[in-house]
């Protein structure tokens, strides 16, 4: 079995603050240019977790707009990580061990991690492990969290959802596990922000701009998104992923961090006043935001829902890391998308207004292939 990675070898957080169950790839080539990427992804020649896209790199403006939202929105983010952290040890208990997923996941589960140090004393183990979409999650990963940990006693983490594709992957990847006659953790995915419906543990439902949507490594603890190539991973290895040590000079991560957690504070009598409203409300899980995904398909002649990202945080990602054909917003100026006015400007990308938009923002990737794509 192997060793989790910790930074600061690999890695900007601190090793107390999580465990990487993942394969270091630093060394390997694994960036590919965004349209040859897109191309070879979309003609089924590839599958996205097979490479990396080459990291955006934002310059000062960006940066400085980041900035700004991370200190406008760093009291309702607080907000969020209390209310979800609460409804896990409520409901799952204090002994919870905390699996976020990587990389987006990553940061919530420290802030998670933090919440209950803070205010009960807890000092939660936290892991990162690697889930792909069409390819399920790191069965080496759970493996070793098994041989360490309770199952029962695993909580996955994310940062938000989309549609619910990679709580729907979960879900199947983890019952696959125990048919195969392997331990039982439970599906239960705990996410800061669930606007589509898709989990029943969230700090708010609210599609509200989270600031570690807006950057990628350099907000991540300087880590790529999770690779799964077999001509890199073994059958008995972790998935991987690659450290960008070269962005030390611009690495915030520990920033955000900081910026959120300085807010506790501030935001705890409230999140522990309205707790057992939050624990009480009807928290079904409708996958409501998956039929307005489709219908969106069908209005723009899309092939696959797999080219439509619903929300914040997934439009964004469709500027940062593809080939991006066009943004739907539902207002014009609204402040949680002026992020993405400056990404699509300038990639000459359009905005499009859509009043009746089920979601605050969707991203359309640009089809320039068969009916797959990236999920």
């Amino acid at each position: 079995m192997p060793a989790p990675l910790t930074g600061p070898a690999f890695g900007s957080y601190r090793p107390d603050e999580v465990a990487w169950l993942l394969t270091d790839l630093s060394a390997a080539d694994l960036e590919a240019d965004a349209a040859l990427r897109e191309s070879a992804i979309q003609a089924g020649r590839a599958h996205y977790a097979e490479s990396l896209p080459v990291e955006y790199q934002p310059d000062p403006a960006y940066q400085a707009l980041f900035d700004r939202i991370l200190a406008d929105t760093a009291a309702r983010l607080a907000h969020a990580v209390g209310a979800v952290t609460e409804l896990v040890l409520a409901e799952r208990g204090p002994d919870v061990v905390l699996a976020s997923l990587a990389r987006a996941g990553t940061p919530i589960g420290i802030l998670m991690r933090r919440w209950a140090q803070r205010f009960h004393g807890l000092d939660l183990p936290h892991y990162a492990v690697s889930i792909v979409r069409a390819r399920g999650i790191d069965e080496v990963a759970l493996r070793y969290l098994a041989t360490r940990h309770d199952a029962a006693s695993v909580v996955f983490v994310d940062g938000w959802t989309g549609k619910g594709a990679i709580a729907r992957e979960l879900s199947e990847a983890l019952a696959g596990v125990r048919a195969a006659g392997g331990p039982a953790f439970s599906d239960d995915l705990a996410v800061l922000a669930d606007p589509g419906h898709c989990v029943r543990t969230f700090g708010t439902r609210d599609d509200f701009l989270i600031a570690s949507a807006c950057l990628n490594s350099t907000v991540s603890g300087l880590v790529s998104r999770t690779v799964l190539n077999r001509d890199l991973i073994g059958p008995d290895d972790f998935h991987g992923a690659r450290f960008y040590a070269e962005f030390a000079d611009r690495d915030v991560s520990g920033v955000f961090l900081d910026a959120v957690a300085d807010r506790f504070d501030g935001v705890v009598d409230q999140v522990r006043a309205e707790q057992p409203a939050l624990a009480a409300a009807d928290r079904a899980v409708t996958f409501a935001g998956w039929a307005a995904v489709e219908r969106i398909r069908q209005q723009y002649g899309i092939a696959s829902v797999n080219f439509v990202k619903p929300g914040v945080g997934e439009a964004t990602r469709v500027l940062l890391r593809r080939v991006p054909w066009k943004i739907l917003v539902r207002e014009a100026d609204h402040p949680d998308h002026q992020h993405l006015r400056l990404l699509a400007a300038d990639r000459g990308v359009p905005v499009e207004v859509v009043p009746d938009l089920a979601y605050s923002c969707v991203g359309l990737v640009r089809q320039v292939h068969g009916e797959s794509g990236e999920g």
